[in-house]
């Protein structure tokens, strides 16, 4: 699987090799804020995975460091220095995120009452457990 993306001005893009080590909705305030809707939709791919392009500007949130075009101010990716992992805002894919399902679901507390459980994930109340 091959997957591309970028921010609302063009300056920034990125291309994805292979498919997403875990994907998720998170529902946290965090979140919310910085996705500027009632939830995050995201997958999660080794970072040697993803080719960026473009500048990038990072504030550091409680998840990590939360990549952003300086430019347009879309919010694109987390990580953190020196993690394998990139956590890439789904929204972000050329054609959207139709082709992927969230695996999982976080801060449920905090989910809208009029958004359903999605039937297929796991539900976790706050963070997902680390796994080992």
């Amino acid at each position: 699987m091959t997957l591309s993306g970028g921010c609302n001005c063009g300056q920034v893009r990125y291309a994805i090799e292979g498919e997403p080590i875990r994907t998720g909705l998170c529902h946290c305030e965090s979140c919310r804020k910085s996705s500027g809707s009632a939830f995050s939709f995201f997958g999660v791919w080794p970072r040697a995975s993803v080719t960026l392009s473009g500048d990038l500007a990072c504030w550091q949130s409680r998840a990590g460091g939360d990549r952003f075009c300086p430019h347009c101010g879309s919010s694109l990716f987390c990580w953190e220095e020196g993690s394998d992992e990139i956590e890439i805002k789904l929204g972000t894919l050329d054609g959207g995120p139709s082709s992927i399902a969230p695996g999982y679901e976080l801060w449920t507390i905090r989910r809208e009452h009029w958004l359903a459980p999605q039937a297929e994930a796991s539900q976790h109340a706050r963070d997902r457990p680390k796994q080992d």
